[in-house]
């Protein structure tokens, strides 16, 4: 049986988190990341956490999986709401409910700070394999349509 254990990253996980990112943009998009720009985003991260912190899902001390956890503020809650953002589960490892493990170690997280309020994700619209585990998980998509503008 798997066993996954889900802890904050540190920066010896950075080529690695970095290596997920190419490959979920690749995967999800079609996008080629430059390696060299995507150091130094995942970097800035450890660099400034008020940027956010990723977490990485280990199994006999293999990285397998990874997101990262951004903070907004609710002005409304009085709160912060984390955002997850670049979910990553290697593929030999999808479907063995490495996300799930993921989400329910944030949503204890959320649980135990009383100034954290909430989850909140985006997912491309033609990603149905990721929005019914979300679903699954009992996450909606009915409230909100993002919108965005990108340099």
């Amino acid at each position: 049986m798997m066993k996954v254990v889900v802890e904050q990253a540190r920066k010896r996980h950075i080529a690695r988190i970095v290596d997920f990112q190419i490959a979920m943009a690749q995967e999800t998009e079609e996008v080629d990341l430059d390696r060299e720009t995507a150091t130094k985003g995942v970097s800035a991260v450890f660099d400034d956490l008020s940027k956010g912190q990723y977490l990485v899902a280990l199994e006999n001390q293999q990285l397998i999986g990874t997101t990262l956890l951004t903070p907004e503020w609710s002005d409304w809650r009085n709160g912060y709401v984390y955002w997850i953002q670049s979910v990553y589960v290697l593929p030999e490892y999808r479907g063995k409910r490495v996300f799930a493990t993921i989400y329910e170690h944030i949503k204890r997280l959320v649980m135990q700070h009383e100034s954290l309020i909430g989850l909140r994700l985006y997912v491309d619209k033609t990603n149905e394999k990721a929005q019914k585990v979300y679903e699954k998980l009992g996450m909606n998509g009915e409230h909100y349509k993002l919108f965005e503008w990108m340099k």
